[in-house]
């Protein structure tokens, strides 16, 4: 009997490698796709090693040289420098840590309760509990994020911490949606039926058996939705409900660089380009990921 449940979980295993594989066959054969997994993987790494990448790590903080201000793009200064002498190069390369702590940090914390809200309501259809959760989430939905994160952050006081509870708390409902229309699909199913004929649990029901069957598109959505949350941060940050300089957020950087338009181009431009190629990256990547989970 042994030997049986080794042989089996051998084939399990091996179907599984096939399905991986079969997976990323797919995803590498869209040149778009790897296009956006390069696009994210440049943007990740240049954040971690920001540090030490930068040509003028001084230009991050509390820095001023008025003697090299408004310098236009060169080999000595890639993207110029801003009104105070600063290098926008290295502040734009970290300003990729800003961006990818808020999307980090806010997904990470709507994901699982939205999810879990939303597989509750989905599991317990026509019942209060279903009300109560979608009536919830169809308020939240009801206003547009960017007027609700803006109200929200306005009555706060204007940091990065406080811009990303303004986003968590207008991005939830998504998730809650998403996974109550995917658990409202796959609620009805044998594998669910004979789980609460054996007498399973809510717990088990829920993360062992209908989970799995909707990971792929809430995994898709949060590839998706990073590019969003860095959108909306940028937002927040451009009308000075962000982060506040000297930071070098890439939404204060376009706000701060707008005021010299048009003379001079450069501290809004290319702050401005790294936010739509971080958004492309993950757009292009979520994309592909979505298509790869789709072809089984």
């Amino acid at each position: 009997m042994v030997e049986k449940d080794g042989i089996l979980w051998k084939l399990l295993g091996r179907e599984h490698k096939e399905i991986y594989r079969r997976r990323w066959y797919k995803f590498k054969s869209n040149p778009l796709s790897v296009l956006g997994l390069g696009i994210v993987a440049t943007v990740v790494f240049s954040a971690i090693l920001a540090p030490y990448i930068i040509p003028y790590p001084e230009s991050v903080g509390l820095y001023m040289n008025f003697t090299e201000a408004f310098q236009p793009p060169s080999l000595k200064h890639p993207f110029g420098t801003d009104s105070y002498g600063r290098d926008i190069f290295s502040r734009t390369i970290y300003g990729f840590r800003y961006s990818l702590l808020l999307a980090t940090v806010v997904l990470s914390i709507v994901v699982v309760p939205g999810t879990i809200l939303g597989m509750i309501a989905g599991y317990y259809r026509d019942t209060k509990i279903e009300t109560a959760i979608m009536r919830l989430t169809d308020i939240f939905l009801g206003v547009p994020p960017l007027i609700l994160a803006l109200a929200i952050a306005s009555v706060l006081s204007p940091n990065l911490i406080n811009s990303m509870f303004a986003i968590t708390l207008m991005w939830w409902p998504w998730y809650t949606r998403l996974a109550y229309s995917s658990t409202s699909a796959v609620v009805n199913e044998p594998f669910v039926k004979a789980a609460q004929l054996i007498g399973a649990g809510l717990k088990h029901i829920l993360f062992n058996e209908i989970a799995p069957n909707i990971m792929s598109s809430i995994l898709t959505k949060v590839t998706l939705d990073v590019g969003w949350v860095i959108l909306i941060g940028a937002s927040l940050s451009f009308l000075g409900l962000g982060a506040q300089p000297p930071t070098p957020d890439l939404g204060t950087m376009v706000a701060e660089g707008a005021k010299y338009l048009p003379y001079y181009w450069w501290p809004t431009i290319f702050p401005a380009m790294a936010i739509v190629y971080i958004i492309l990256g993950f757009n292009l990547l979520g994309d592909g990921i979505r298509d790869a989970l789709s072809s089984d």
